[in-house]
């Protein structure tokens, strides 16, 4: 496959790199997301384009320094564009960090130079004054230089402290974070599907490119991959899940396990309340909350993936608060894989794929209204229908008896107000138009908001001001 994305991400490495060309002065990035993401992937293409010598190594798993150290002389070697002087500089492996820090310095007075440190926390955990050698020779001598150092890590809390007051580099990083691939990436990488299948492929692989890789080069469409995926416990699909939860909460069983009773509610959103073990006891009720309200406070906050929702023109303190997981490739492992993988690995994949089968049609709904709502927000800045929306969110009752999925709400009104009927076949009726509309009175600041249809593929109905079809939805990336 071609290489896809990361428009934004190329774009400030050239910019950085420029800058140190152009003024002789050095820059550091820490570049921060979750494993898989493909952070590494992108800075190296960046670094074979941009004809500048450069060093890519990467940290070894607890490996000793000298290991470390060796695997950047070999990195060195390896490189398509090798440093000035490295023969000379690096014929032996340097002692310390601070000695190959300071041969690196000598090599960039002949012209600019990239030095990537991929898993630099790996890095940092074998030698904990890395951080600190490294500030001491960047202030002494490698600030002064048209050098560019990229620091990598999978570790997003520890990569986003690197930047905070009282660390080594404070004042000294700028930062980048890599996302999963967005819609409109997703669609250019699979441009043998229509908008509706992009769409099911979206809500099975997310933006992992190495799932959305998988699933293109199958040849299979997103129903047939996961089916064939879930057949194997090896698969991208299936591991990729692992690889993110134990990089992401390796000494956070508490916040692992509220993740995962979040990602295989039934609902797909659940409210505080329904996330609190039963408990007679008034303590023990305590502590549980206590514990809940930290570990959202950590999913929701530093880790990102949970988000919080409230209905349209809600409060931020407001008890009808419900919670969903953020990534869509997350929601569908925790929905159709996590409690599976112990029966994949025992034979028993019938059984995670029976309930695939019976569930995906109904759940993919409830999957894609936030991708529909961010969708809708991005297309309020070029689609006249959504002019002055600054706010896309669902809204329903204080009972619970009503729900809408979409309310896009400028400064002062509810624009538009729709529904989305997400079927396989068929697009919106009438009747659901009909039953928007009688829906529609309860939502705050709604006298004059407009009626949106919003489906896979199909016609607009008579009643409805809007049609929104997975075309429109993916137009708007």
């Amino acid at each position: 496959m071609k290489f896809v994305g990361r428009a934004d991400t190329m774009a400030t490495l050239r910019t950085q790199l420029d800058a140190a060309r152009t003024t002789g002065r050095g820059r550091i990035l820490a570049i921060r997301g979750r494993p898989q993401v493909g952070k590494s992937a992108a800075v190296e293409r960046f670094v074979e384009s941009a004809d500048v010598p450069y060093v890519f190594s990467t940290g070894v798993y607890r490996a000793s320094l000298q290991q470390q150290l060796n695997e950047f002389v070999t990195s060195i070697g390896e490189s398509r564009i090798p440093l000035p002087d490295a023969e000379t500089l690096f014929s032996s492996t340097p002692g310390s960090w601070a000695e190959t820090l300071g041969a690196l310095g000598l090599s960039a007075r002949s012209g600019p130079l990239i030095v990537v440190l991929d898993e630099f926390p790996w890095m940092t955990k074998t030698d904990p004054t890395l951080e600190g050698v490294l500030q001491s020779a960047w202030d002494r001598t490698l600030e002064k230089l048209p050098i560019l150092i990229v620091l990598i890590g999978s570790d997003v809390s520890m990569m986003e402290e690197l930047a905070t007051y009282g660390r080594p580099l404070f004042g000294r990083v700028t930062q980048i974070v890599v996302n999963p691939l967005h819609l409109g990436e997703v669609t250019e990488a699979l441009p043998n599907q229509s908008s509706a299948e992009v769409m099911d492929s979206y809500l099975i692989a997310g933006g992992f490119p190495r799932l959305v890789t998988a699933l293109a080069e199958s040849g299979l469409s997103a129903e047939e991959y996961a089916k064939a995926s879930l057949t194997d416990p090896f698969s991208p699909l299936v591991s990729t899940g692992r690889l993110v939860l134990e990089a992401e909460f390796p000494d956070a069983p508490a916040a692992s396990h509220i993740l995962a009773t979040i990602g295989a509610d039934d609902s797909g959103h659940p409210r505080f309340s329904e996330l609190l073990p039963a408990s007679s006891d008034p303590g023990e009720a305590k502590a549980a909350q206590t514990s809940l309200t930290r570990a959202l406070a950590l999913l929701s906050g530093p880790k990102s993936l949970i988000d919080k929702e409230i209905p349209a023109w809600g409060s931020d303190a407001s008890k009808l608060r419900r919670y969903r997981v953020s990534d869509p490739y997350l929601r569908f492992w925790f929905r159709y894989v996590a409690k599976y993988v112990d029966l994949m690995f025992r034979g028993r994949s019938d059984i995670p794929i029976d309930h695939f089968t019976r569930d995906w049609s109904s759940w993919r709904v409830r999957s894609v209204e936030p991708v529909v709502r961010e969708s809708i927000l991005r297309l309020a800045i070029t689609d006249p229908d959504f002019a002055g929306v600054e706010q896309v969110a669902p809204w329903w009752s204080r009972d619970g008896q009503t729900e809408i999925d979409v309310v896009a709400a400028t400064a002062s009104e509810s624009a538009v107000i729709g529904t989305i009927k997400w079927r396989s076949a068929g697009g919106v009726t009438d009747r659901d138009m009909f039953a928007l509309a009688k829906a529609a009175d309860q939502v705050p600041r709604s006298s004059h908001a407009r009626l949106a249809a919003i489906c896979r593929e199909g016609e607009r109905p008579e009643s409805a001001d809007i049609l929104l079809t997975a075309d429109d939805l993916i137009g708007a990336w």
